[in-house]
C-alpha cells in the first residue's frame, strides 16, 4: 500500500486491494445522497432510494471494517436533505453551493417519505452501520455559525451537521488529552458549588462526585458541539470539509506516523490535515478531475 497517495477508482473496488487492519483511523465525508451529478460513471450518491445509498455505504464500510486496525476509528460527516416533490428535492448547504446540483433526475421517495419530510440519512446510515456491527460512540453535532440561507418559512434553518464516531472494536485508539477544551470555570468555582450541593453543572466533573475522572488544569473533555465555519475553496466550486472539523478528529483518533484514510477524499482536504499533523494518509477518489485539483492544491500550499 503506497501512503501519502490518492488512489484513483470506486471506493468499494480499490478498498478491496488494501491490506488487512492496514489503517489507523478514517476521516471522511461522503457525497450526499441526490446531491449532484458529477458527471462520472459509477459515482456514490445517485441511488433511487434512501435505503439503496445506505445498503451501497454499508458494504463500503465492511470492507473499511477490514483495513482498519483493532484498535481504529471512523468519523463520519453526513448532512441531510428534505423530499420533494421529484425526490430529495430539499437542498442541502453543499448543495446550495455547487454548480449545476442535482435535483433529483431518477431519485425516487421511499415508501412512507413524504414530500417535505426530512430524509433521516445520517441516522439511517448510524443505525444500519451499528446493525452491521459497528460500536456507534457518539453523535457529534457540527454547528455551522454562517450556514447557507434557506428561503424557507416553516421550519427553522438547518446549520448543522452530523459526525458520528464509529468504532471496530469495544476499545479503541482515542487520545483525550490531545482534544481538551478551556474550562469554563476555575477549579476554585467548582469546589463552591460542590460544597453548596450543586451537581447539576457544565463545569469538570470531581473525582469526589463521580469517582472517576478528576478535574484536569489541562482543560476538560470535548463535548459534542463543534462549532466550525463553512470555509468554501474557490477552484472547486463547491464546500470542502473544513480544516478545523478535521483536526480534532485526526488528534483524538490516529497516533503521531499512524495512517489516515479518507475513501471519498474530493480536493484533499482530510489529507492536508493529516500531513500538517504529522500522520501519513491514504485517499480514494473516483474523479480524476478532483486528484488533479487536490495535487495541485498539495503543491500550492506546499504539503509535501
Amino acid at each position: 500500500m503506497k501512503t501519502n497517495h490518492i488512489y484513483e477508482g470506486d471506493s468499494l473496488e480499490v478498498l478491496k486491494t488494501l491490506p488487512d487492519e492496514s489503517i489507523n483511523c478514517v476521516v471522511t465525508s461522503p457525497p450526499y445522497w441526490g446531491l449532484r451529478d458529477y458527471g462520472v460513471e459509477g459515482q456514490f450518491g445517485l441511488e433511487k432510494t434512501p435505503e439503496e445509498y445506505v445498503e451501497k455505504l454499508v458494504k463500503i464500510f465492511r470492507e473499511v471494517r477490514r483495513v482498519l486496525r483493532d484498535d481504529g476509528t471512523v468519523w463520519l460527516n453526513l448532512g441531510d436533505s428534505y423530499a420533494g416533490s421529484s425526490g430529495s428535492g430539499g437542498k442541502t448547504e453543499k448543495q446550495v453551493s455547487n454548480v449545476g446540483s442535482f435535483h433529483g433526475g431518477g431519485v425516487r421517495m421511499s415508501d412512507g417519505l413524504k414530500p417535505k419530510d426530512l430524509v433521516g440519512i445520517p441516522w439511517r446510515v448510524a443505525f444500519a452501520l451499528q446493525a452491521d456491527g459497528w460500536y456507534l460512540r457518539s453523535d457529534i453535532i457540527w454547528h455551522k455559525p454562517n450556514p447557507m440561507p434557506e428561503s424557507v418559512t416553516d421550519r427553522p434553518t438547518k446549520s448543522h451537521e452530523y459526525i458520528f464516531l464509529l468504532s471496530k472494536s469495544k476499545k479503541y485508539y482515542y487520545d483525550v488529552e490531545a482534544i481538551r477544551e478551556p474550562h469554563i470555570s476555575s477549579q476554585k468555582e467548582i469546589d463552591r458549588q460542590h460544597s453548596e450541593g450543586i451537581k447539576d453543572t457544565n463545569y469538570a466533573t470531581s473525582k469526589n462526585w463521580s469517582g472517576g475522572v478528576g478535574y484536569n488544569e489541562n482543560g476538560r473533555n470535548k463535548r459534542t458541539v463543534w462549532t466550525v465555519n463553512t470555509k468554501p475553496y474557490p477552484e472547486a466550486h463547491f464546500a470542502v470539509f473544513p480544516e478545523d472539523l478535521i483536526v480534532p478528529c485526526i488528534k483524538a483518533g490516529c497516533p503521531k506516523d499512524g495512517i489516515v484514510l479518507d475513501p471519498f477524499i474530493g480536493s484533499g482536504t482530510t489529507a492536508k490535515v493529516a500531513q500538517r499533523l504529522g500522520r501519513n494518509w491514504v485517499g480514494i477518489e473516483l474523479n480524476p478531475d478532483y486528484i488533479k485539483l487536490a495535487n495541485k492544491r498539495f503543491i500550492q500550499e506546499e504539503i509535501f
